[in-house]
């Protein structure tokens, strides 16, 4: 027996339920540029804590896009590809947050 789609749950939204997948690759793409470029910047303070971040984003880009092409269409996979968008906010804010309290550490504060 199916419940009747409430659009103010989370989960029956129209973009987790007959979305194409198109809007996650662009919305998780842009995030992907703006995530990459801020982490490249911090490469000056922290080497190796910024690549790893970047390396993380770009993994969970490139997962997504996996996800769209090898999952078949539903809301598996645009759960997915919402999962991975997530995935690489929150590795970006992880990674730039802990080089930030690094650098504040560093400056004795």
């Amino acid at each position: 027996m199916t419940q009747p789609i409430d659009p103010t749950r989370v989960r029956d939204q129209p973009s987790l339920r007959n979305s194409s997948g198109t809007i996650w690759l662009v919305v998780g793409g842009l995030l992907t540029v703006v995530s990459a470029i801020l982490l490249s910047f911090l490469t000056t303070l922290d080497t190796a804590l910024a690549i790893t971040g970047l390396v993380v984003v770009l993994a969970l880009s490139v997962a997504m896009v996996a996800v769209r092409v090898l999952v078949p269409e539903g809301r598996r996979r645009l759960a997915l590809m919402a999962g991975c968008m997530i995935g690489i906010a929150a590795a970006s804010l992880l990674f730039i947050g802990i080089i930030a309290a690094t650098q504040w550490e560093a400056l004795g504060r």
